[in-house]
């Protein structure tokens, strides 16, 4: 193109103040073009407002070649100039940092309205906790007043039924009388976190069948009673769970009437169908441990207000759940449980995000186990089935993991085993590279030239045969992980992720595409600040014969709106899962759909925050 149709070409795209600018330098005349007769007339003025491209092109091409050139120059110099002052304006205003409570680190990252990562932090995890998240946003130093968002991955709550501490007492009521007295609330947990929680169940009459048919009545007399040896225990925690309720979940919600009406204020309720999936009993328990995790989770969400606070961030913060999707404050006081898996989660889906690939395997090593992973659409593969969180079935949404006690904390062996036991975030005292006087997977890959961490020459005394020998083991024992996930035979590329991944090698025997990418050792914080939030439907339907599509066609209409109930921008709500089980042993075509969806957080449909902390959406 002509540089005078190019120059007016830029011109036309700029605002009105900056064509002034432009058309002043040059000595332009300003045009407006006015239709007559079907045919366009120029008519020069200086004081309009609009600049034809047409009737500039025109007249730059019957301009001298130095004001054309002229015309060019400057015009695309201010263009220029304007678009890096746009984007600067823009990153300087929306801004998000996403951190990650590791058990031996805490990771944080701070990201621009495109999504690249501004600056990163690895700090050590402290025994508090909170305080290491203080520090990882100060070393961060972002400019707090243009900070719209904080997201948070956090360890607290799955650590606390892990060591069955800080667990409050809960009554557990269960609604499917007569038909599920053979097996008790709580009757395949260990005793460690049985104890810790009381061990109270109580047995009452209601619950639905699979079609919403109710499988025996409500007894409100028998509710008072069960209100009444409640109180008396002093128990102010209660979970209630029912027979089908993700299909019909009236009983549940009338049960805990009945039960606020008599005991009153300060008792909080858990109910089974906000948290679980169909299958009554791994759905309690999940109800359970949440219900156990609330005076914790009102603690650990008021200090990480606190913690922001102090950094004078006024932002609201989320967490993250299992899937990979935000929840805001207020739901994470009344769901903690939903965050157990939250950091292998956030791993996968930042190892995603910085490697460009969907659909691959994701080996996570932190300081003291490793977790694979693999990714189908951009989304970690749930487990199929239930889960188990310290030895207590679950069904509620987790990623599918495969954890190896290995990592750079790991404890290496006089044989060159290593793990599963770990100087955690103690590394940086315990390790040889660092003074200590344990011998760690981080001083192999130190010996081995694989990583600069540290001081070398503490390590310089490693028989090189050995140190090889360990590492090796360390990769085969991965490769064996990365094959018992997958599901087929195909190439599957491999990202390495974690400050840890200084132990995978460049190929892995089976995988010889290894990828480490770029922020590589800070994945899981980038990957809880691009978190989405979502919508999900899990329930079962009937399914007349000739009529599947528009049933699922419902049921994604569901889920997206729950996604957009949640927060979600619209536009940006995509279904990423769709799943169908047919139960053979229910008659009437009854089918167990589950459709997942997924949309980006939008922010500007949150009211101004107060202060940190103030959340305002809801994961449906």
């Amino acid at each position: 193109m002509h540089a005078g149709a190019v120059a007016a070409s830029l011109v036309v795209r700029l605002s009105g103040d900056y064509q002034w600018w432009v058309v002043a330098a040059l000595n332009v005349p300003r045009f407006r073009l006015r239709r007559s007769e079907g045919r366009t007339r120029r008519a020069p003025e200086r004081g309009g407002r609009r600049l034809k491209v047409d009737a500039a092109v025109r007249w730059l091409m019957d301009a001298p070649p130095r004001r054309r050139l002229a015309a060019w120059l400057i015009t695309a110099c201010v263009t220029s100039v304007l678009r890096i002052t746009r984007r600067h304006t823009k990153d300087s205003t929306t801004m998000r940092i996403g951190i990650d409570v590791g058990g031996t680190n805490t990771d944080a990252a701070l990201l621009g309205h495109d999504d690249r990562v501004l600056a990163a932090v690895k700090s050590p995890t402290t025994p508090d906790i909170t305080s290491g998240v203080t520090a990882a946003i100060r070393a961060l130093a972002p400019p707090v007043e243009s900070v719209t968002a904080v997201m948070i991955g956090t360890t607290h709550f799955v650590n606390a039924l892990v060591e069955g501490a800080r667990l409050t007492p809960v009554a557990a009521v269960r609604l499917g009388l007569p038909a599920t007295a053979a097996l008790p609330p709580m009757a395949d947990w260990p005793a460690r976190q049985r104890d810790a929680v009381g061990g109270h169940g109580y047995l009452c009459h209601g619950g639905r069948e699979f079609d919403g048919r109710p499988l025996s009545p409500l007894d409100p007399d028998e509710l008072k009673r069960t209100a009444a040896d409640i109180a008396a225990r002093g128990l102010t925690s209660v979970a209630v769970s029912s027979v089908f309720s993700p299909v019909a979940k009236a009983d549940e919600q009338r049960a805990a009437e009945i039960l606020r009406d008599e005991l009153g204020e300060g008792v909080h309720f858990s109910l089974s169908h906000d948290l679980g999936r169909v299958g009554l009993l791994a759905r309690e328990n999940a109800t359970i441990i949440n219900a156990s995790l609330r005076d914790l989770a009102t603690v650990i969400v008021e200090s990480f207000g606190k913690a922001l606070a102090e950094m004078s961030i006024t932002a609201p913060f989320f967490l993250s759940q299992n899937d990979g999707t935000l929840m805001d404050a207020d739901f994470a006081r009344a769901c903690p449980v939903a965050t157990f898996a939250s950091g292998p989660t956030n791993s996968m889906r930042g190892a995603a995000f910085l490697s460009g690939l969907r659909d691959c395997a994701v080996v996570d090593v932190g300081g003291t186990t490793a977790d694979i992973g693999i990714l189908a659409g951009g989304f970690p593969r749930e487990a199929a089935g239930e889960s188990e969180a310290a030895g207590i079935r679950t069904n509620f949404r987790v990623p599918d993991v495969l954890s190896l006690g290995i990592g750079g904390g790991s404890w290496v062996s006089p044989d060159g085993e290593s793990g599963p036991r770990s100087v955690g975030y103690l590394l940086t005292e315990e390790a040889l590279v660092f003074g200590g006087t344990r011998l760690t997977a981080t001083d192999l890959a130190v010996a081995a030239g694989r990583a600069d961490i540290g001081d070398s020459s503490h390590v310089a005394h490693l028989d090189r045969e050995f140190t090889e020998r360990a590492l090796e083991r360390i990769a085969e024992r991965l490769a064996e992980g990365i094959d018992r996930m997958r599901t087929s035979a195909a190439v599957l590329p491999v990202v390495a992720v974690g400050g840890g991944s200084i132990l995978v090698p460049d190929g892995l025997p089976g995988f010889a595409d290894v990828r480490r990418p770029w922020h590589f050792d800070v994945a899981n914080a980038v990957g809880a600040a691009i978190a989405q939030v979502g919508g999900e439907v899990d329930r079962v339907f009937h399914v007349p014969e000739g009529r599947r599509d528009a049933v699922l066609a419902g049921a994604r209409e569901d889920a997206v709106g729950r996604a957009l109930d949640a927060g979600a921008r619209p536009g940006s709500v995509r279904v990423v899962d769709i799943e169908e089980v047919p139960l053979a042993y229910v008659p009437g075509g009854a089918t167990r759909i589950r459709v997942k969806a997924v949309g980006d957080l939008d922010l500007g449909r949150l009211p101004a925050a107060t202060g940190a902390g103030a959340g305002a959406i809801r994961d449906a």
